[in-house]
């Protein structure tokens, strides 16, 4: 884990969150500036940059991040689907630098623009 990242300071229990799903290798909690009715984020607990940084020793965390999308947006009432955006380096408008899986949903239609994060 990396000291500064804030995410790392979440997963350590530093600075709280609004917690939808934690196990020994992920952690999901509600986005601070949510882009839609329902927006959470899911991440690795340990420390990946960005999706550029993650390689086949990371394939088990991906997949499980892949995995549980879908139980963890139909327990937030996202039973009509849902949208999911992985922001990666500076042209992907990624703004935390630690891997995160952004899943949006809710009663609206899904904006158009990506949210930033």
């Amino acid at each position: 884990m990396s000291q500064d990242c804030i995410f790392c300071r979440i997963v350590r229990g530093e600075i709280p969150s609004r917690k939808v799903y934690e196990d020994d290798d992920i952690l999901a909690f509600h986005d601070i500036n949510p882009a839609t009715p329902v927006h959470f984020l899911i991440i690795p607990k340990v420390h990946v940059e960005t999706l550029y940084d993650a390689d086949l020793k990371h394939q088990a965390v991906l997949g499980k991040l892949l995995g549980m999308a879908g139980e963890l947006a139909r327990s937030q009432g996202l039973d009509d689907g849902f949208r999911t955006v992985i922001n990666t380096g500076r042209i992907g408008r990624q703004e935390v630098y630690h891997l995160h899986l952004h899943v949006l949903g809710g009663p609206e239609p899904l904006r158009i623009g990506l949210p930033v994060a």
